[in-house]
């Protein structure tokens, strides 16, 4: 599925080259790096992409938006190129509200909404969804504010496709057999969530940087899980799952009138009382920086995460937070990955993102590296967030870094799911409409001194929070040091079990 028809003069064949040539550059081949430091890394760019000085105009094709008497928000995108169409529905309340007593309440709610209704049972509503070639999936993943519920088919098959869909987020019954089988895989899922590193890692960051914030809740527990019924997820769906409280977007091989008739027909009698938006603007004040060890016996490996909070898309410095980010640690040609694994050998990979939601998302490095230069690995992170904080990006590095987010940015405009995605994020974040359009020439103004603007205020050293899952007893440097003592030279650290309990 492709979005030529609209971006054709977005989209050639000789696509990334193209995109790479789109954004202003003030340096050829070579440029920007006899400023580079040569220790760090001996990999060298060749800058062989064509550059031109016409920045990138990308003109998003705009969806209709409806809004029906109910208070349901429909967003509308024809894309008639193939005979598909595609639904994404928004519940504008997710993990993030999830009562302190049951975390995970939102992501069941949603992942059962498939296993039984009104009109089907669990059996039945699958087989209806397969009959006809289509999807059908809902979750609310921690971390999200908002429920997701997605649907695919055949464009002959809208009307079939958007009536399973309303069932399944109507008319849920949240049967108790199915649920008892849910909240045994989901035990499962959760006992094998807390043996790997990266989820132990994951969970014990959100709580360093959001503290005792609904958004420090990666995982689950046991208790939840158990004390899920029908009635509590009844109870949380009758709440959220109403219309004002929604966006639903199409895209596809659809025409407006149409589509909005068999959209009334499915949504037009869905009722429920209006819902307080939460105000996700207020988080914890930063914690002062901290190194958190999750002891993990017999690791063979160390886990580093550190970071802390990052920007929201509606942010004003968020485009120089991303240019930052590709710079330090968005991908392969980045300075993370360049220097611990290219020139020290430390790990397969290195890098670094930031989220881009109604809050401020954590920004975070990680990096997984043998036990033995956990040593090394810690100092090589710390100077380069030092680097990036005093030290203006040379021009040619900078380029490169604005290339390839816009050319990321138009690849992802390819897929109409990808576009329908961009649309609801203008919809349920309050954006401007025209935020899109405006995207790649905010991000081709990136400055150096924006660069460091964004680094001395989000790698904040202060309020830097560190966590590294490992065997706290393994040595982590050459001269013998246990993991845990090579760390203390790093800061005050906390060693904590793989239960999150605290060790002294």
């Amino acid at each position: 599925m492709t979005a030529k028809r609209e971006f054709s003069n977005l989209l050639p064949a000789a696509l990334l080259a193209v995109l790479v040539a789109a954004i202003p550059a003030s340096s050829q081949a070579g440029g920007g790096q006899e400023h580079h430091n040569a220790e760090l890394s001996k990999v060298v760019r060749l800058n062989r992409a064509p550059v031109s000085n016409e920045v990138l105009k990308v003109h998003l094709p705009r969806p209709v938006v409806t809004k029906l008497p109910n208070g349901l928000t429909v967003l509308v995108l024809e894309q008639h190129k193939l005979p598909l169409v595609n639904f994404m529905l928004w519940i504008e309340t997710g993990a993030l509200s999830d009562p302190k007593d049951m975390p995970g309440l939102a992501g069941f709610t949603a992942e059962m909404l498939k296993e039984g209704t009104t009109h089907r049972t669990s059996a039945q509503l699958a087989a209806d969804v397969d009959d006809i070639g289509a999807t059908l999936n809902a979750q609310a993943p921690f971390g999200s504010t908002h429920s997701s519920i997605t649907a695919s088919g055949l464009a002959p098959s809208a009307g079939q496709v958007l009536e399973l869909m309303s069932d399944a987020v109507l008319n849920p019954t949240f049967p108790s057999d199915e649920l008892e089988k849910y909240k045994q895989r989901q035990l499962s899922q959760l006992e094998q969530e807390r043996s790997q590193p990266f989820s132990l890692g994951q969970e014990k960051f959100r709580q360093a940087v959001y503290q005792d914030s609904p958004a420090s809740v990666m995982l689950p527990t046991a208790e939840s899980i158990k004390a899920a019924t029908p009635e509590r997820l009844k109870e949380f769906h009758d709440r959220y799952y109403v219309p004002s409280n929604a966006i639903l977007g199409i895209v596809g091989d659809v025409k407006q009138d149409e589509i909005m008739e068999l959209v009334r027909k499915q949504f037009g009698d869905w009722k429920g009382a209006p819902v307080s938006k939460a105000d996700w603007s207020h988080l914890p004040e930063p914690a002062s920086s901290k190194i958190y060890l999750v002891d993990r016996p017999d690791s063979v490996q160390a886990n580093i995460l550190a970071g802390d909070y990052g920007a929201r898309r509606a942010d004003p410095d968020f485009p120089a937070l991303m240019v930052m980010n590709q710079v330090l640690g968005g991908g392969p040609q980045s300075r993370l990955f360049l220097n611990l694994r290219e020139e020290h050998g430390y790990t397969y990979g290195a890098y670094s993102r930031t989220g881009d939601d109604k809050y401020r998302e954590a920004w975070e490095a990680n990096t997984e590296v043998r036990n033995a230069v956990t040593d090394g690995s810690m100092e090589q992170l710390m100077a380069e967030f030092k680097r990036i904080r005093e030290q203006q990006v040379p021009e040619g590095e900078l380029n490169e870094a604005r290339h390839a987010i816009v050319a990321s940015f138009a690849l992802s405009l390819e897929q109409p799911q990808g576009i329908l995605n961009r649309w609801m994020i203008v919809q349920s974040e309050g954006l401007p409409m025209d935020y899109w359009d405006r995207y790649p020439v905010q991000v081709a103004e990136i400055t150096p001194d924006a660069v460091k603007a964004a680094a001395q205020k989000y790698v904040d050293l202060a309020h830097l929070q560190i966590v590294c899952v490992a065997d706290a007893k393994q040595p982590g440097n050459d001269q013998k040091q246990t993991i845990r003592q090579v760390l203390e030279k790093y800061g005050t650290v906390e060693v904590y079990d793989t239960n999150g309990k605290k060790e002294d």
